[in-house]
Formats: C-alpha cells, structure tokens, sequence
C-alpha cells in the first residue's frame, strides 16, 4: 500500500473535483494582467491596480471577494460606466434631435419665405401696374406683412386686430379719393373707421374680402406657428430628456453591468444580454416620455396635413393680393351706396375750392398693362421645394422614431460595451456575480413591471418631476396642434380669458377649400369698436401706415410675380383709386 501512496499522489491532480462555482474564473486566475492592461490603456496609473488579486473586503458595488479593484478604483468605474451609459443614451437619440431640428428650420424657412414672396409678388405686380401711385402707398402694405411676420414670428398682437387696422387705414386713403371735392378732418375718418368696425356690419365698404382674408390667412398662420412651435418644443424636450440624470440605484446596476467584470480580472467576459436589459428598462423607466410622445406625433401630422389641405400656408398667402384688390373693386363700384351712408352717419364734409383739389391719377400710371407670370415660370418656393414635399419627409422620418423611446434600452445593449452581442447569447456571460447565465426574467418598460426589476428598486411613484414637466410641455404643444388643426388659436384665447374671462379666444371654421365658396365662422363674443392705431400727427395724409417699418421687409430675394386668377384684371381700376394726394 506505501508503495501506491507516490503513484496516488501523481493522479490526484487528474481527478474531477466539484463543478466551478461563481467566482471560480478568479481563483483559478489569480493575475490582474489583462484588467491591468485594459485600464491602463483608458488612462489608470498602474500604482492603482495590484498586479494578482487581492482581498475584496474594501468594495462598495462589487462582490466583496478577490479582486484587481482598489476603492480609488472602484470609484473611476462608477464615476465611467455612468459617463458610458449617458453617451450611449444621448448618442442613440442624437438622429431624433437632429430630425426635429432639420423638419424645423425647413417649415420655419418655408413659412417666412413663402410671406415674403407673397409680399414682393404684391409689390411687383401694383408697382408694375400703377408705378408711383402704389408707391405713395406702399407703406400700408408693407405694414401689413410687417405685422403678419410679427406675430408668426414672435406671438405678437392677435391677427383680428392686425387685418382690422389695414382695412381701416386703406378705407381713411381711398375713401378722400372718391370724393376730391370735399376735406375730410379727423373726425370724419375716425367715425368712418367706427361705422367699419362696428359688428352689426353697418358699413362694409370691402364687401365681403375683410372676412375672407381673415378667414384664409388667420386659419393658415395659426396652424404654422403652432407647428413650428410644436416642432421646436418637442426639440428641446427630447434633447433634455436625453440629458438623463442617474439616479444612485441605477448608477449602483451599471457598476455591476459592466464594472466588476474588470474588478473580478475577467474584462473579456461580456455582460449578459437579459441583464443588461433588465439594467437600462430600470435606468430608463421613469425618463421615457410615453405615452405623450405618440400623441405628440398625431398632433405634428394632423396639423401637418391641414397646412397642405384645407388650410393651405401657399394658397392662403398668394390670397392677400387678390382680396385686397377685391375689396378695393367693391369700394369704387359701391361708392354712392358706401358715401351715402357715411355722409348720413358722419356728416357731410366740407367742401375744397376747386384749385385745391388734387389732380387726377394720370392715365396711363392708372392703367398700365401687366402680365401674368405662367405657371411653368414659377419655382416651387423660395426655398426650393414645396409642401408637400416637406410634409411627405416629415411623414417618413417621424415613422422611424415613434417606437424610440420603448426601443431605447435595446438601442444602449446593442453596444458592444454594454453586452454580449444577440448571437451568443447562449454562451458563459458575466451575470453580476461571475460567469455563468442569466436566469432572472427579462421585465418590462412599464411602471408595473418594472416593480419587480430584479438589478434595481425602481421608485413606484412614477417619473421624477423634471420628466413630468417634461411630458407637460409635450402635452402643452400636442394641445396647441390640435387647437390649431380645429382653427383655434389658444394662446390668444388665453389671452382673452385674461382680459375679458369669456374664453372664446379666435376660431375659424373649416369651411374653405380651394374653389369652394366661404362660409362664416363660428360666432363670437362681439368685440368693441376701435379706430386704427395713429403715431404720426393728425389730418390728411397721416394716417397710422406711417408707424410701419418698411425695412423690415426682406430683400435679396428674387421677386417673382404669383400666378393670378382672373379677378386680378379688375387691378387697373381698383389700384386707380389710391392717387396722390
């Protein structure tokens, strides 16, 4: 039996033993060699990192067993596999961000440009037409889109007021000019303008094209700007939300993930798929802005298809121009009906020697020809595309990024640092305590599900306020879309629920098409009368189109004349009305 004692000795080590358990890859491995040359070559001094493994007790995060980790170590890693997680989440939302920010400045350049055109195409035609008689006056137009860039632009004063104001200023220059024989003072005109705004309709001296014109061009720049608003919000709301603030638990899982594989000196072994996923479901959670992103998708496209439907932003500005012609031809062939009125209402002026009268508008300014641009010659817009072209990649793009926020935790492990790739998923993985797979079940994103994450205790109380605020102000924008899909402008309904406390705010029925007739809006509180805005002094010639800023019109940009229906033929005539003074 001595004699087998040596022989025994030699096959001991031959022998299976028991099965490797969970930390058996570091005992059988005692060297940090490979964690050692992984965190030196991300910048850690070696001095911190033991060459074999030591005693583990010192750890916070990691199993308290051998390990390459100091505690100075262990904390860079936290400190990094946070910093990890955050650009993976920011970098898998960057193509959302940079949808919203490009679908923005393409509608916004859109929008201004498409006024601009319809500004110059104005000017071009009346000034083609009429040369200085229009030019006398030009300042009353340029007002006009002035004031409709204004509140595009910056939310300024309601539209009603702005379209009310025009009408008013042109009827104190028209109205003198039918009737060069008498002076009118002040008080005439400022009784004048009353009878017009009064909303019994007293005196309509433009026909019907005021309330057309409001109708068109108020519906269509309500719907523009609560788009491009909606497109900015939900720009800032995605790029702050992106931004996600790690709470200690998550930032405690993330360390496990993919930090204690380098401590255990085993950095090759990746972590398990399921719990990486369970890891990002928990981290991300409370941050997703579901479900008030989905509808704030709907509210974009809804709107979006209104602005290139009934509510069209290019026929609606290539309308300005023919409704004010429109109205000037109602004014000169109803004058004795419009004059009589106004005479019964406001007096009869005095009336002017006939060597001060002012001279007729020559002929030949008054009714000069003018062509109309064929279709083929105009560009699409002045940006170089159209609509519905817009629209249509809008539509696209948006298809790819409605599921982005439940996809988010698969887009983070899809990263080749996060976890094992899908392909071998059957094989030994790093499952938070050693090699091995991932038994615990993979949860879901929801609240509900995710009370039972097995890495993480996720707050039951729902997301944290900055996300709340956040989903409001996605909210906010989708409640503004939709308003302005049914013609209702909110923020000037706010505003007259301040003012008045009626609420009824500006609304605008969906009742016009191309080529269909006008229907009336939905009635409204009434509104009192009120005269034009003056800033220059009174009397002839001072009326409040001198308070524009005719610089603010834009230039450098080809003037190309709109393609004019029919009605612009009756120009010559009406134009002839605005003569010098």
């Amino acid at each position: 039996m001595s004699a087998l004692r040596p022989l025994l000795l030699l096959l001991l080590p031959l022998c299976p033993g028991p099965g490797l358990g969970p930390g058996s890859e570091a005992k059988v491995t005692r060297s940090c060699a490979e964690t050692r040359q992984v965190l030196g070559a991300r910048g850690y001094s070696l001095n911190l990192i033991p060459p074999a493994l030591i005693s583990g007790e010192h750890l916070q995060i990691c199993p308290q067993e051998y390990t390459c980790c100091s505690s100075e170590t262990e904390q860079k890693l936290i400190r990094e596999t946070e910093a990890t997680f955050r650009g993976l989440v920011e970098d898998g939302g960057s193509f959302l961000v940079h949808t919203l920010a490009a679908r923005h400045r393409k509608f916004n350049e859109f929008f201004r440009e498409m006024l601009s055109l319809s500004q110059q195409s104005l000017a071009q035609l009346f000034s083609h037409s009429y040369g200085r008689l229009y030019s006398q006056h030009a300042l009353i137009f340029n007002g006009l889109f002035s004031r409709l860039r204004d509140y595009y632009e910056k939310s300024g004063e309601g539209l009603d007021d702005t379209l009310s104001d025009f009408w008013a200023q042109l009827l104190e220059r028209a109205f003198p000019l039918l009737h060069p024989q008498y002076s009118f003072p002040p008080d005439f005109l400022l009784c004048l303008t009353r009878l017009t705004s009064t909303t019994e309709g007293s005196l309509q001296p433009f026909g019907d094209s005021p309330r057309r014109l409001r109708l068109q061009i108020t519906r269509a720049l309500v719907a523009a700007k609560a788009f491009v608003q909606g497109l900015e919000t939900g720009r800032s709301v995605v790029s702050e939300t992106l931004k996600v603030p790690v709470s200690e638990g998550c930032r405690q899982a993330l360390m496990r993930l993919t930090g204690c594989p380098l401590c255990r000196g085993v950095p090759s072994l990746m972590p398990c798929r399921g719990f990486c996923l369970n890891v990002a479901h928990g981290c991300l959670s409370s941050k997703g802005l579901e479900p008030d992103w989905g509808s704030y998708l709907d509210g974009l496209l809804l709107l979006a298809e209104k602005l290139q439907g009934p509510f069209s932003f290019e026929l609606a500005t290539e309308s300005i121009g023919v409704k004010i012609s429109e109205g000037l031809m109602y004014l000169q062939e109803n004058s004795v009906k419009v004059s009589a009125k106004a005479f019964q209402e406001c007096g009869t002026p005095h009336s002017v020697p006939a060597r001060h009268r002012r001279a007729p508008a020559p002929r030949e300014e008054a009714g000069r020809p003018w062509r109309a641009v064929a279709e083929e010659e105009r560009p699409t817009t002045a940006a170089g595309t159209n609509l519905h072209r817009l629209v249509w990649e809008l539509r696209e793009r948006l298809g790819r990024v409605r599921g982005f926020w439940a996809g988010l935790p698969l887009t983070v492990c899809g990263d080749s640092r996060m976890a094992a790739d899908i392909s071998q998923e059957a094989a030994p993985c790093w499952t938070g305590v050693g090699r091995g797979r991932y038994q615990s079940p993979v949860v879901g994103a929801s609240p509900t599900e995710q009370l039972h994450n097995p890495e993480l205790d996720v707050d039951a109380l729902g997301p944290d306020i900055l996300t709340r605020r956040h989903r409001l102000q996605l909210r906010a924008a989708t409640a503004r879309m939709r308003a302005a899909a049914l013609g209702q402008d909110l923020d000037m309904r706010d505003a007259d629920e301040d003012a008045s406390g009626s609420g009824g705010g500006q609304q605008y029925a969906d009742d016009w098409k191309a080529g269909t007739a006008p229907v009336a809006p939905p009635a409204r509180p009434p509104r009192p009368p009120r005269p034009p805005r003056r800033e220059g002094p009174g009397g002839k010639g001072a009326g409040g189109s001198a308070r524009y800023n005719q610089g603010r019109s834009r230039s450098g940009v080809t003037s190309v004349a709109l393609h004019s229906p029919p009605v612009l033929i009756l120009f010559s005539s009406a134009l002839a009305l605005l003569g010098p003074r």
